[in-house]
């Protein structure tokens, strides 16, 4: 692997992230550039060609030595075929976004789905190296989630495996952004959080919660630490439901380790003792007892880390 390097981009609704790095992980050049998704497909893939030949030109890499180009992207996605169907802050639609990049820089390029990516790049350079099986979970806006599997990233049938915040866990709950009722990501989510707490607001309970303009997870985590007993419980039953949202996951794939990103695992121990608490009293003893739970450790660069990952999984 000596003297290979690759491309990662993180491709999200606000910005484009690129990076060249070698096979370490180590990042030779990076570059980021608002996304301007506003400005439609042609300008936003004319912005990635531009941070991908930014980096390379800054790195000071031979062009020859850059093996792969990996790339992250919300979904939904057909990666196989290199295509995003769909996303909300994107403005492709069923755009393949791999062909013009090996068109452009005639080096292989490879798309998978945001969570599947975190999920990668936790497993070569964060939380989970070394380990054999692990889901990753990301907990923010909404929910998504990656799994390696036998040393291999689970993709699926379709290439859309553990969309985990779509799992139904109350068939009477709230109505999902997706259509469903009673998602993970409904009951669970960061946006969730605030919601329902902002909802509980409206309806005359008292809180201290009531003081904000705008009530988001943060706020509820700020008031729930202060003791308000509004925000302690309905930060108690969204964590209730993502223990047993991980709780399915240990079910269903007995791993190592079980990873939670995101912006509600910023949240403290809180978080992972009412989920750690949730998992031991609903799976099988010996699979909680052989399961780690950890929070992520790639931060602010999992996005661009995750797609170094992904390029250079993809080129061994």
């Amino acid at each position: 692997m000596k003297d290979r390097y690759v491309i990662g981009i993180d491709l999200g609704g606000t910005k484009i992230s690129g990076a060249v790095a070698n096979f370490k992980g180590d990042i030779i050049s990076q570059y980021t550039l608002p996304t301007k998704a506003e400005e439609g497909e042609k300008a936003v893939l004319e912005r990635i060609i531009k941070v991908v030949e930014k980096v390379i030109n800054e790195s000071n890499v031979d062009k020859e030595k850059i093996v792969s180009i990996g790339i992250g992207s919300p979904g939904p996605l057909d990666a196989k075929e290199g295509k995003i169907i769909t996303t909300a802050n994107l403005p492709f639609k069923d755009f393949n976004i791999v062909n013009p990049l090996v068109e452009q820089f005639h080096i292989p390029a490879y798309l998978d789905n945001d969570a599947n990516v975190a999920a990668i790049g936790e497993y070569i350079f964060g939380a989970g190296k070394g380990t054999n099986n692990m889901i990753f979970i990301t907990v923010s806006t909404g929910i998504g989630g990656g799994a390696i599997l036998n040393g291999k990233i689970y993709r699926g049938n379709t290439y859309n495996a553990l969309e985990i915040g779509h799992m139904t866990l109350d068939e009477k709950g709230p109505r999902c952004n997706c259509g469903n009722y009673g998602c993970a990501e409904a009951l669970a989510s960061g946006t969730a959080i605030g919601k329902i707490a902002t909802e509980q607001v409206k309806k005359g309970f008292k809180s201290s919660l009531g003081n904000y303009d705008q009530i988001t997870s943060y706020e509820v985590f700020k008031e729930a630490e202060k003791g308000d007993i509004l925000a302690k419980d309905v930060l108690y039953k969204a964590l209730n439901y993502l223990g047993i949202c991980v709780a399915n996951m240990i079910t269903s794939f007995d791993p190592e380790l079980v990873i939670i990103g995101g912006g509600v695992s910023k949240g403290g121990s809180i978080v992972f003792e009412k989920v750690k608490e949730v998992v031991k009293t609903r799976c099988l003893k010996a699979m909680w007892e052989s399961t780690k739970i950890v929070p992520a450790a790639l931060g602010t660069d999992a996005g661009v880390k995750g797609a170094i990952a992904l390029a250079i999984m993809e080129s061994k």
